[in-house]
């Protein structure tokens, strides 16, 4: 069996994900070839995993100082571009088209009659996720993004049918706690990637007594006061997640899901104008699982330093039964494959 993974490259998420399921893809002998989309190819890193992968530009969103800049967005759309990359991208030798909510694959197989089977967090918003009910547009704005003929969501409760856990890295799965190593240093992991650094770094500043390592666009580690500026990694950051005593982060899907399983206390700042993070938020404040804020403010930060650490909050795996289920040609309700997932 081949198939091809699309996968929206606009969000580190997506491309864990990727990650994470490819593993039990290959363990039921299937031929996976890639193709990202949403952020400019010289900007991916660490993509070796994925051997001579595609590249497409896609669609995504403009931001600035943590807020979503819509006229910019809308000024960078290439339509044009996307309907060439559409009518270009021949999957005659594929049985399957996998999409991470990502259009440019999604759209080719509709339009060449492939079955696709879309696997995201988006498609989880068509429900009224933790009693937040849906805008009327957002449903069917999922599905014309990347549409799919099996919509598979992701989530972190089994509140409505064909909703799986998270898919996760090994690093992260039910169980290793990552307290194996020698002890470090208590501090606190902060990937904040839109917002201005230096705005970030002088909030830190302001918590003196803490130590936090902060994950930004620098080219090589430097320490400024408390705080230890680092590079993008992701050799280096999965094991930061797994020894820091809480994590601050905007409310995208995957690192909260990993910090949740990893047991980490989570401080969220929601991306402005991003409905998905905002539906990521409204979940966590109501399990009880973060705390939300919105401008930088070091008494909001106190307050949050000062609290218990968290547990930990085990999923099951949900990628070996996922690949178990397009080997066999989705032939049975993605309820059902829900359902024996959370039953593991």
């Amino acid at each position: 069996m081949r198939i091809l993974y699309g996968v929206q490259a606009t969000g580190n998420g997506h491309i864990t994900r990727a990650r994470a399921l490819l593993p039990a893809l290959q363990q039921q002998d299937i031929e996976v070839d890639f193709l990202f989309s949403g952020r400019p190819q010289q900007q991916l890193f660490d993509m070796e995993l994925f051997g001579d992968y595609r590249w497409a530009n896609g669609f995504t969103f403009s931001t600035a100082n943590g807020k979503v800049q819509r006229l910019a967005t809308l000024s960078q759309l290439r339509p044009w571009q996307f309907y060439r990359d559409v009518r270009q991208l021949d999957l005659s030798g594929y049985d399957l088209v996998l999409t991470d909510f990502e259009p440019v694959s999604a759209w080719a197989a509709k339009r060449q009659r492939i079955l696709t089977v879309g696997l995201a967090r988006q498609y989880a918003l068509r429900y009224p996720l933790a009693g937040k009910q849906s805008a009327a547009w957002l449903k069917t704005a999922v599905s014309c993004f990347a549409p799919a003929q099996h919509m598979l969501g992701v989530h972190w409760q089994p509140d409505f049918p064909g909703l799986l856990p998270p898919l996760l890295p090994s690093a992260t799965a039910p169980g290793d706690n990552g307290h194996h190593s020698i002890p470090q240093v208590p501090f606190i992991l902060v990937y904040l990637p839109f917002e201005q650094t230096s705005v970030v770094l002088n909030w830190l500043k302001q918590c003196p007594s803490w130590q936090f390592k902060l994950y930004s666009n620098v080219s090589e580690m430097r320490l400024e006061q408390n705080v230890t500026l680092l590079p993008l990694s992701r050799s280096a950051f999965p094991l930061d997640l797994q020894h820091c005593s809480g994590v601050i982060c905007n409310s995208g899907f995957g690192l909260c899901s990993e910090a949740l399983i990893a047991g980490k206390k989570l401080l969220i700042k929601p991306l402005a104008g991003q409905i998905e993070q905002t539906y990521n938020s409204h979940t966590l404040l109501k399990m009880g699982k973060a705390l939300q804020f919105n401008q930088f403010m070091p008494e909001l930060l106190q307050h949050w330093l000062a609290q218990a650490p968290a547990t930990p909050y085990p999923l099951p795996d949900p990628a070996p039964a996922i690949a178990r289920w397009l080997k066999q040609g989705c032939s049975t309700p993605v309820s059902e494959l829900a359902a024996a997932v959370w039953q593991q």
